[in-house]
């Protein structure tokens, strides 16, 4: 890996203001997070958005798998390092290995973050575009259909601050998804990962094996994640 290189930071907006990219070298991209709800197109536009980048650059992600939307997201002319991670929920818990453990304990968890409330990419926030486009009756159909096997609704923090600044937000959507009995409580994760992340973006060939490089012709693939 050529660290000479230009260094890249493309990530979903959840991130923004979480990792901190200093360096006035570094180019940096955030997408909207909206875009994983839909795999497929989170998949076309993170492709597009490395295609563009004409200079053979190092191009940190600020993914995980996320649904499988990063499956097949080809390198080109550049090295990728991605986080070996199936989502940013995981990052913002402390790591992979914490995840799998909270996720054994209650997989019935629809998890939000300070990136997808600011965002507006929760239940309440889809409820009422939902309506605006379809009407109450098919919004209703379309949110039963989607959120009523959940029980829980967890806010993960990496930061106390950001717990108590958000916390409104977040007991707006629990107060909304009581409708599906699901029950509200918080955690504040560990700062690990998004340091781990942040060292990463400034100094790429420092990446340890909580990434994955994939280098220049290759190929990222779902079977990398495990």
């Amino acid at each position: 890996m050529e660290d000479r290189q230009p260094h890249v930071f493309l990530a979903c907006e959840v991130f923004k203001g979480v990792v901190y990219t200093p360096a006035s070298d570094l180019q940096t991209q955030f997408l909207d997070a909206g875009l994983h709800a839909a795999p497929k197109k989170l998949n076309t536009k993170v492709q597009e958005e490395i295609n563009t980048i004409l200079e053979p650059s190092i191009i940190v992600l600020g993914y995980g798998l996320c649904g499988n939307g990063l499956n097949n997201i080809k390198a080109g002319k550049h090295t990728l390092i991605i986080p070996k991670m199936d989502d940013c929920i995981a990052m913002f818990m402390g790591g992979r290995e914490k995840y799998l453990e909270e996720f054994s304990k209650d997989p019935g968890t629809y998890y939000l973050t300070k990136g997808w409330l600011e965002a507006e990419t929760h239940p309440l926030s889809e409820y009422k575009r939902c309506v605006e486009k379809y009407g109450e009756e098919t919004a209703n159909y379309v949110m039963d259909s989607q959120y009523q096997h959940y029980h829980r609704l967890r806010f993960v923090a990496h930061s106390q601050d950001d717990l108590d600044a958000y916390r409104p937000i977040a007991l707006e959507v629990a107060e909304f998804c009581r409708r599906w009995d699901m029950q509200y409580d918080e955690y504040l994760g560990a700062t690990d990962f998004v340091s781990a992340l942040e060292k990463t973006v400034a100094s790429p060939a420092q990446a340890d094996d909580a990434f994955i490089i994939v280098q220049p012709g290759e190929t990222l693939t779902q079977d990398m994640f495990r």
